[in-house]
């Protein structure tokens, strides 16, 4: 389990999943449920920023990054490393920026109407 999950690799067949490992991803679910955090992960998923930086290149209060940075290093979705008296926010891994491409993915398949099914097997 632990090599997997330094590998990056995905199971072969999907574990079960418990009540606690369901309320997390479900956490994790309603920060995405948040257009500004979104675009914060999406902007963050080129490069690290600053919360200066973010706000200007995302037209968002200063402020109102700040508290959804907060949010999201709560969840682990993002670090913040000081450099003296900046601190600069990247994505907590690289699972992260696979999580919101595959979203993007989603999103923009089921806009076009395609339907892409698989029967009889995993999703893989």
């Amino acid at each position: 389990m632990y090599a997997r999950l330094v590998s990056h690799e995905k199971p072969a067949e999907p574990e079960p999943m418990d009540r606690a490992k369901a309320e997390e991803v479900a956490r994790i679910m309603q920060a995405l449920a948040a257009p500004s955090r979104v675009m914060i992960l999406w902007r963050l998923s080129l490069g690290p920023a600053s919360v200066s930086d973010l706000a200007r290149t995302l037209e968002l209060n200063p402020s109102a990054v700040s508290h959804q940075l907060r949010v999201l290093r709560l969840l682990r979705l993002v670090v913040g490393e000081r450099e003296g008296r900046r601190v600069s926010y990247a994505l907590h891994d690289p699972h992260v920026a696979d999580m919101l491409e595959e979203a993007a993915f989603h999103t923009e398949h089921a806009r076009l109407g395609l339907v892409d099914r698989q029967t009889g097997s995993a999703r893989q």
